[in-house]
């Protein structure tokens, strides 16, 4: 357990000194502030869970206080056990126990899992020669520390999943003493049963005296590990409050500054004949051909109707998608027909230019170029639009990249910002509207929330409503089911690469999906 001073409250009771403290915290970028007096408090044993919708200042305030952003580029005071803290590099705040987890994983795919635990921080022999031994030794230790014991610490990175890769930065965090581990959307890419694992070890790092900052959109997982909430709005302080004192909706309201009377904004539209078609989709798996992560899925989709697309992870949902769209990276196979004439799509290029568009899973790899600016990102699959007899019309990219960073607000203080600069929420932003700039007639969403706060989501939603109003056929992949039903007209359940469920949403239960999820038949479902 790590020992804390403690301090009189002016009434005789001993209080513990916080552990950290930030004080009127200014950020600036380009003259724009994006944080504006923040304070935040943080006490040893405690999780404090940070709140605010996509562009708040969330990773920009725990960025300053790691020296992602260096002493002297910011304003405002940190202190460190009653000590200010002027660290000018992520070194020096590691050094003294403060160890931040970024929503980008930082592991280096081909090293092992030892090599990365240790990775700038080697077990040397005399001599500088590595300790492999001592090194392998240690990170079994953690990996059993952290109840995953069947980890083999000699293995590639790459040899396991998103949560297992999850609980290896955890790992490498402990390696270095972590005493407050700042953990920013650590479960965005996590399963149901991985999520518990990670709340677990929070649970058990609090018990040893570890502190943690997380920051996460789902406030249920907020709830469950958080002693303390704090929430910033637009680069401001708004209220810091035990976790029991508020209601879902009372943070929902400070976050977004008003009252979201209904997360799923469900709007009546109109359903038309069938405009899209795709029939015996077959993926195979890429490591091993044999088996199939598709196996002869056919389905269709109507104008103006949202189809959701439900299972677990590991269903084939993405692949049929990126099979669908031209860019499945294995053998793939299917037929695709929209408005009832067949359309040859081998390449995304096909798809769009036949009025079929996708908003991939993984924004950070499939959605962005990020040194680029966020104007450009929007329009990038829609240059032909703006040539006319091999002449570019500049003005006209212009007005169409302002009318859709003012339509989707999009938080950018101007379109050449590169758009890594901007928030999560910000990105999927950009790629949705990207890829609505060629004006689908078909439109697949993987995931299109995911890492995206309470208020950009109903946005998102409402979107979807105005697309699927003017015709859109939209089909939506999630794993978030109440999601599902909240705002598709339909349902499809795949598992283990096959269509296991087909369903109207008119009364469509959870448990009737997840029935359908883990294999049963639609006869079985029903």
């Amino acid at each position: 357990m790590v020992q804390v001073s403690c301090i009189a409250n002016g009434q005789g009771v001993e209080v513990a000194a916080p552990l950290l403290e930030m004080r009127g915290i200014i950020k600036e970028f380009s003259g724009v502030k994006a944080l504006d007096g923040i304070d935040l408090l943080v006490h040893a044993g405690e999780c404090v869970g940070l709140c605010g919708e996509n562009g708040a200042g969330k990773s920009t305030l725990m960025k300053v206080l790691s020296a992602v952003y260096p002493h002297g580029t910011w304003g405002g005071k940190i202190l460190w056990e009653g000590q200010e803290l002027t660290a000018h590099n992520v070194r020096e705040t590691e050094a003294t126990g403060i160890v931040i987890l970024h929503q980008e994983l930082m592991l280096v795919p081909h090293l092992s899992v030892a090599e990365n635990i240790f990775l700038g921080n080697e077990i040397t022999s005399f001599g500088g020669v590595l300790n492999q031994a001592a090194m392998y030794q240690r990170s079994a230790a953690l990996m059993a520390e952290l109840g995953i014991p069947e980890v083999n610490v000699a293995m590639p990175v790459s040899h396991y999943g998103g949560g297992h890769q999850q609980l290896i930065e955890i790992a490498k965090a402990l390696n270095k003493k972590a005493r407050l581990l700042i953990l920013d959307e650590p479960t965005s890419s996590l399963s149901g049963k991985e999520i518990e694992v990670l709340l677990g070890i929070i649970r058990m790092l609090k018990s040893k005296g570890v502190a943690c900052v997380l920051i996460s959109h789902k406030l249920d997982e907020i709830a469950a590990v958080c002693d303390t909430i704090s929430i910033i709005r637009d680069g401001t302080h708004v209220a810091t409050r035990p976790m029991g004192e508020l209601s879902v909706e009372q943070i929902i309201a400070m976050m977004v500054g008003r009252e979201i009377q209904t997360l799923f904004p469900r709007e009546a539209h109109e359903i038309g004949e069938v405009v899209f078609e795709a029939r015996h989709v077959i993926c195979q798996d890429i490591d091993n051909p044999a088996r199939r992560r598709v196996d002869d899925v056919s389905f269709q989709v109507r104008k103006g109707e949202i189809l959701g697309v439900a299972g677990l992870v590991g269903a084939g949902r993405t692949e049929m998608a990126m099979a669908l769209f031209g860019c499945y990276p294995g053998h793939s196979v299917a037929t695709v027909l929209i408005e009832g004439k067949e359309v040859a799509v081998h390449s995304p290029s096909d798809a769009v230019a036949a009025g079929l568009c996708m908003v991939p899973e993984d924004r950070k790899r499939h959605g962005i170029v990020p040194l680029m600016g966020v104007g450009y990102n929007i329009t990038m699959a829609s240059q032909r639009k703006f040539s006319r007899a091999g002449v570019f019309n500049m003005p006209a990219e212009m007005h169409a990249i302002s009318q859709w960073i003012q339509r989707l607000h999009i938080k950018t203080a101007t379109p050449v910002l590169p758009i890594q600069s901007l928030s999560g929420g910000n990105q999927q932003k950009a790629v949705i509207g990207k890829m609505l700039v060629p004006q689908p007639r078909v439109l697949i969403l993987d995931e299109p929330t995911r890492g995206v706060d309470i208020g950009a989501k109903q946005e998102i939603y409402k979107l979807m409503m105005e697309l699927a109003g003017q015709g859109v056929a939209i089909i939506m992949i999630s794993s978030e089911l109440p999601e599902v039903l909240g705002v598709s007209d339909r349902v499809l359940v795949m598992a283990e690469g096959r269509l296991t469920g087909d369903f109207v949403n008119e009364g469509l239960t959870q448990e009737t999906v997840m029935a359908a999820a883990v294999g049963k038949t639609m006869a079985q479902a029903a």
